[in-house]
Formats: structure tokens, sequence, C-alpha cells
């Protein structure tokens, strides 16, 4: 069975390449698409969805926005299973800090040159929040259109949606851009970062592996 997989802002698929699944399963990587100027979100998420053949049963995973992604597709589109990784399963959950920034619209008065390569106001950023010990961090963060990454953390600030019931969430301990306090995840990572799927694949692939079957 296809396996449709959604990565996380900014990242491609080498964020997730150390994970492995069943042999029945082929994962297919969705690539992000850039926003249409002044795009809305829902038609955004159709695009992505164009990628997935639903006229079999499918799997779907979503790593970070990508799990915000995965859900809006599976609304319209339902997946046999869905798991997101990294990722909230409603508005409140998110983080205080992003929460803020939905209240006060503060994205929208950056600068789109803030959002550049060269930026050393990005890669900081990143660094602080997915892993600051990981000297690397920049390798698994290819998409990097400035249009593009303004518009979607503009999206996740301003996202609402009520839990759908049937999506299973993996969070790490030690995330802090989805804290787990603010959730109640179906399986915990221990001593994990945000970016557990890289320092943890072991591990997460054997919870995914009794999911996709």
């Amino acid at each position: 069975m296809k396996l449709y997989i959604i990565s996380g802002l900014g990242a491609d698929e080498k964020v997730l390449e150390k994970l492995t699944f069943n042999s029945g399963i082929e994962p297919v990587h969705i690539p992000w698409l850039i926003p249409e100027k002044d795009e809305d979100f829902q038609h955004y998420v159709r695009r992505m969805a164009n990628k997935i053949d639903n006229s079999e049963p499918f799997y779907l995973l979503g790593y970070s926005f990508g799990g915000i992604i995965a859900q809006e597709i599976h609304k319209v589109m339902p997946a046999k299973r869905i798991v997101i990784l990294g990722s909230i399963k409603c508005d409140l959950e998110k983080s205080r800090f992003i929460k803020a920034g939905a209240r006060t619209n503060a994205i929208n008065y950056i600068p789109q040159k803030f959002f550049n390569n060269h930026s050393t106001i990005v890669f900081a950023f990143l660094k602080r929040i997915f892993d600051s010990k990981n000297a690397n961090i920049l390798q698994y963060f290819r998409v990097k259109d400035p249009y593009y990454l303004k518009w979607s953390m503009d999206k996740i600030t301003k996202w609402k949606f009520d839990k759908l019931p049937d999506v299973i969430q993996v969070l790490a301990d030690k995330d802090i851009v989805f804290p787990i306090k603010n959730s109640q995840p179906d399986f915990v990572i221990k001593n994990a970062t945000h970016l557990f799927p890289v320092t943890k694949a072991k591990e997460v692939s054997g919870i995914l592996k009794t999911i996709f079957v």
C-alpha cells in the first residue's frame, strides 16, 4: 500500500530518510509546492492532495507542518490510517510562542528578505527550535524560497482545527516547537527534540511498523 509522506517546513525527504517501513509499504514523498501569490490555505492543500491517487486505499504520514497539511488532506480525502510526527492535532495544542504570533500577526511585519537562504536570523531560529546541538541542521532544510517560508509560518500561526479522532500522534518529550505538555500523544519519544525522526529513527520506525501494516 502507498504511504504518502509530507515533510516538515522547508524540509525535503532527507529529514525522514532514516525511517524504515514494512515490506508491503510503498513510501511516496509529496514535495512542497511554492504557494501562489496570496494563495488561500485550503487551495494550497488541494494542490498538495493532487499528488495522491485516492482510487485505492492509502496511508498518510506528516512531520511538523507536514502533519498539519496531512490532516487537512485527510478531511477531504480520508486515508486508511494517518500518523503525525512532531505535529499537533488542533490549534489548542500550539505553543505560547505560536499563539502570540497569531495574536500579533507578527509574521506579516517581518520583511521577506529575512527568510532568504543567507539569513542568520533563519539559521538561528531553526537551530534554536529544532535541535541546538545539531551543527548540520540546515542540511535537512532545502526548500528555501522566501515567499514559501514566510507564507507557511503565517499559516501555522493562524491554523484553526478541531481534533480528528483517528489521527495517531507521535511527539518528543523535549520538543519546544510543539511542547508535549499541550498534547496527549499516542506515543512519546523520550530524550528527543523536534528533530527526533533523525535522532531516534529506529524507535520511530518501530512504531510506524506497528501502524502501517
